[in-house]
């Protein structure tokens, strides 16, 4: 969304690509899930008033809308990725299918799931944690709008604490708004670490994988 109120900004999107194709480059192996809230920000207009479910299935059509940007501007910059929606559009992308994600993975291939878990009512959070869980993750990498997590929000309070490391059980204890409880207790269940980073600054997606930076890891 770059600086604008909803949409796509060609600037961000590039800069969020390049460090993708980067990091894949350096031979990690990536699979993404996008959120949809640029898109829906312009449509939640005509969203107010609907009920939970209706407004859940557009925000998911607009997590495939960004997937395929993202992948248009891959495939231009030459990093092979493939958009897989747990909500089959076979004329757009192709459905979601365990085994056939990770034999993309195998083929080196960036792997990008869209539409969240296919179901109302769980969020892009859940879904990256299912999908997480799915393709035997070594960890999930959240990128946010700070630098990772506080005792209190840092856009309104300059002297919160930020924490480099935190477990599980403190994030649901104490109700942090990170990610979703259920995803949370996914990933505390499955032994998978979070990493939350800012995604706003130029070159931090490839720090963060190198251990570099500053970002708060959960486990």
């Amino acid at each position: 969304m770059g600086g604008k109120e909803y949409g796509h900004d060609a600037e961000t999107l590039n800069r969020i690509c390049s460090e993708i194709k980067a990091v894949h480059e350096s031979g990690v192996e990536l699979c993404l899930v996008v959120g949809g809230g640029n898109i829906f920000r312009g449509i939640a207009g005509a969203a107010a008033g609907m009920d939970r479910a209706s407004a859940d299935y557009m925000g998911m059509l607009a997590t495939v809308i960004n997937a395929l940007a993202l992948q248009n501007i891959l495939d231009k910059m030459g990093a092979a990725s493939r958009v897989m929606s747990a909500i089959p559009m076979a004329t757009v992308c192709e459905p979601y299918i365990r085994r056939k994600a990770v034999r993309h993975m195998e083929k080196n291939r960036i792997v990008i799931f869209a539409a969240g878990t296919g179901n109302p009512f769980f969020t892009t959070d859940t879904a990256a944690a299912l999908r997480a869980v799915e393709m035997n993750c070594d960890a999930l990498l959240k990128g946010t709008q700070v630098h990772g997590v506080y005792d209190m929000d840092p856009k309104m309070f300059p002297d919160a604490v930020h924490y480099s490391e935190v477990s599980y059980n403190k994030i649901l204890a104490d109700e942090l708004k990170v990610m979703d409880a259920s995803a949370i207790a996914l990933m505390r269940e499955n032994k998978i670490p979070i990493i939350i980073f800012r995604i706003h600054d130029k070159g931090n997606f490839g720090k963060i994988v190198q251990g570099k930076g500053k970002f708060t890891i959960i486990k």
